[in-house]
């Protein structure tokens, strides 16, 4: 055997062990039960939970398996809604009523597709918005960045998940979150932003909870307003056009220019247009960030989470901003 072979079958065995030993296989990870110790860093039982609320429509934002501040906001959430004590941890009652009647396994295997692994891809998303303008798309990186916004899953985590995988070729097998499938859709009537708790309400017609989002709301540059208003429009992959009577931190340019459409556009995939000029709900290129940080004036979801509320919005749904 090469010496030169040597290194990367080390590499390749450490990562195989630390997989298992943070019980994060895929059988693990699908028979995780409640447990009320406590574990540093990955969790199986945290990874399955975050994977059956998103599964739910209460968003924890990206699936980490660590848990987090928009983790304790979406099983409040969900708590509320299913009449357990809305305390934002996992107890046994909560852990109960999100493993009801689940018959879907929470990660499963997934063929990588032509469309997954081929681009074309973006070598570098520039940092300055002006610099952005020079490009012709604002497209995924790499196969990575798109299988971990495709599967709502933190980067690291999805490596983590297939230690020794290199996401380049079709037909390779990998282990995934099951999100692809969220519940049945309902027409939502009315949209609720939380400026104080940073989060995003959806509603059907009758007043009920029916989506959940963790969300960036606002900036001291740009406040977001207060008030009544209603969805106009929702665009997908959407140019945008930079005001410079925005005068945002950073951007120098005194005329107005525009940014090609794209998952790392700075308002992401999708574009939910409201009865307020250069006001939105919209995607981002950092999902991390999401309710972690401001945004630009507007209501700033994961992509997959604005992917998802705009199929369920329509022209004069109406969305109110809750001081």
């Amino acid at each position: 055997m090469s010496l030169r072979v040597l290194p990367a079958l080390i590499l390749l065995l450490i990562a195989v062990v630390s997989a298992e030993a943070a019980g994060l296989s895929l059988d693990a990870v699908n028979s995780a039960q409640f447990s009320t110790g406590k574990s540093k860093g990955a969790n199986p039982t945290v990874l399955k939970a975050q994977v059956l609320l998103d599964r739910a429509r209460f968003s924890p934002g990206v699936i980490d398996a660590a848990g987090g501040e928009n983790f304790k906001k979406a099983l409040t959430a969900f708590q509320d809604r299913n009449q357990v004590k809305a305390t934002g941890r996992l107890d046994a009652p909560t852990w109960e009523k999100l493993n009801a009647n689940v018959t879907e396994p929470v990660l499963i295997e997934y063929a990588l597709k032509d469309a997954d692994v081929k681009g074309p891809f973006v070598e570098k998303i520039p940092a300055k918005m002006e610099e952005m303008k020079e490009l012709k798309s604002l497209g995924y990186t790499s196969s990575v960045e798109l299988l971990s916004e495709k599967f709502h899953v933190d980067e690291k985590l999805l490596k983590q998940l297939n230690p020794g995988k290199q996401f380049r070729e079709a037909g390779e097998t990998i282990v995934v979150p099951n999100v692809e499938q969220r519940g049945e859709r309902t027409r939502v009537s009315k949209i609720e932003v939380d400026k104080k708790r940073k989060v995003l309400r959806a509603l059907n017609k009758d007043g009920e909870l029916v989506a959940f989002y963790p969300a960036s709301v606002g900036s001291t540059e740009k406040p977001a307003p207060s008030g009544n208003y209603e969805v106009r429009a929702v665009a997908e992959n959407p140019t945008y056009t930079y005001n410079p009577e925005y005068k945002f931190r950073g951007v120098k340019s005194e005329k107005p220019f525009e940014i090609a459409g794209g998952p790392n556009n700075p308002v992401g995939a999708v574009w939910i247009e409201i009865s307020l000029k250069s006001y939105g709900i919209h995607g981002t290129p950092d999902p991390t960030k999401v309710s972690k940080s401001y945004s630009h004036g507007c209501v700033r979801l994961t992509n997959w989470d604005a992917r998802d509320l705009g199929k369920l919005v329509s022209k004069g749904t109406r969305v109110e901003f809750i001081d």
